[in-house]
């Protein structure tokens, strides 16, 4: 509702901007998808934003309600369940960085990666073959496979070949 003394809302439609698409990518809108390259046969589900600098590699599936903020990199057939939340902004001077990019960090994510639904992901390294458990926070680099639950996420167990991580 609109006032007098107010100055008109400041309106930013959400869609597909300026990505490059690999072949054979399937997309099911709405999302706000923009300055990205997204990798041959990957899936985006629908509610998710992908923010512009961020790679996803192929065959990776990201389902609804995901968020992939700037600085983020995401290996090939990798799964990001619903509602996966990835994190650049660190606070480190104690509060957000108001878009002071100097202060953010990034996230490489490896090849076959899975994500639950609803996990945190920190600005951290994740090596190939790992699981994240649905709601995990994952607060510091893992570089052993294995399967990662909790808050913070900690290793239940190691997987003993790589034919364990589905995506």
């Amino acid at each position: 509702m609109s006032t007098p003394n107010s100055a008109p809302a400041r309106r930013f439609q959400s869609g597909i901007v300026n990505v490059r698409f690999a072949a054979n990518v399937t997309v099911v809108e709405p999302v706000n998808v923009y300055g990205c390259e997204i990798g041959e046969g990957v899936f985006i589900g629908p509610f998710v934003e992908i923010q512009k600098d961020v790679q996803i590699g192929a065959r990776t599936k990201v389902q609804s309600h995901a968020f992939i903020c700037e600085l983020v990199t995401i290996g090939t057939d990798c799964f990001i369940g619903h509602g996966v939340m990835f994190i650049n902004d660190t606070f480190a001077t104690g509060g957000p960085a108001r878009g002071d990019k100097t202060q953010w960090r990034s996230t490489t994510i490896g090849h076959h990666v899975s994500i639950g639904s609803n996990a945190t992901i920190l600005p951290v390294r994740i090596c190939d073959h790992v699981v994240i458990g649905a709601g995990a926070v994952v607060t510091k680099d893992i570089t052993e496979a294995g399967i990662y639950v909790g808050n913070p996420a900690q290793l239940l167990r190691a997987l003993s070949s790589a034919s364990e991580v589905s995506s």
